[in-house]
C-alpha cells in the first residue's frame, strides 16, 4: 500500500486531520484494546503528528513529543495503524518514516518509546533496546525502550 506521509505540528493540522487521528486512536486504543483512559492528554498541542494516508483515508499515525516533555529525549507515542490496513508491513513503514522525521527534527538524538511488551522484538528490529522491566499500563504489559543517538 503506497501512502502519502505528512508530519505537522499541532497548529498545522486541519480540524478534519485532528478528528481522524483522534478517531483512529480511540478506535484502536479505547475500543479494540479496551483501555479506558483519556486519550487527549494535553500533550497533542506540543507534538508533531505523523500521518500516512491512502486516497485521503488515515491508515497510520503516531505523534512525536519533543525532548523534555515526557522524557529526556524525544518520545514516539500513540503508534497506531488502521485495523483494515494491517498485515502488510504498514507498522514498519510508519516507524521508519518516524525515524526519518525525528532525524530532521532532532538530528542525531536518542529516542524513547513505551512499547507494548508483545511488540518488543518489532521495535528492537528498528534499533530500540529495553531500558525497563515490564510494567502494566492501562491493563497492557509495556516496556520502556530507547534508541541510542548517533
Amino acid at each position: 500500500m503506497a501512502l502519502s506521509w505528512t508530519c505537522k505540528p499541532f497548529s498545522g493540522l486541519t480540524a478534519a486531520e485532528l478528528y481522524q487521528a483522534l478517531q483512529l486512536r480511540s478506535e484502536v486504543f479505547v475500543i479494540e484494546q479496551q483501555c479506558i483512559y483519556l486519550d487527549p492528554d494535553g500533550l497533542d498541542p506540543q507534538a508533531w503528528h505523523l500521518s500516512g494516508r491512502n486516497e485521503g483515508r488515515l491508515q497510520a499515525y503516531l505523534r512525536l513529543l519533543p525532548l523534555g516533555l515526557k522524557a529526556d529525549e524525544p518520545v514516539i507515542g500513540r503508534v497506531v495503524t488502521a485495523p483494515a490496513a494491517r498485515g502488510g508491513g504498514l507498522g514498519r513503514q510508519l516507524l521508519v518514516q518516524a525515524l526519518v522525521e525525528c532525524e530532521q527534527l532532532w538530528p542525531g538524538g536518542a529516542l524513547f518509546l513505551s512499547a507494548q511488551a508483545h511488540l518488543q522484538s518489532f521495535y528492537a528490529g528498528l534499533g530500540f533496546v529495553p531500558v525497563s522491566g515490564q510494567y502494566v499500563e492501562d491493563g497492557i504489559a509495556h516496556v520502556d525502550m530507547r534508541r541510542p543517538g548517533i
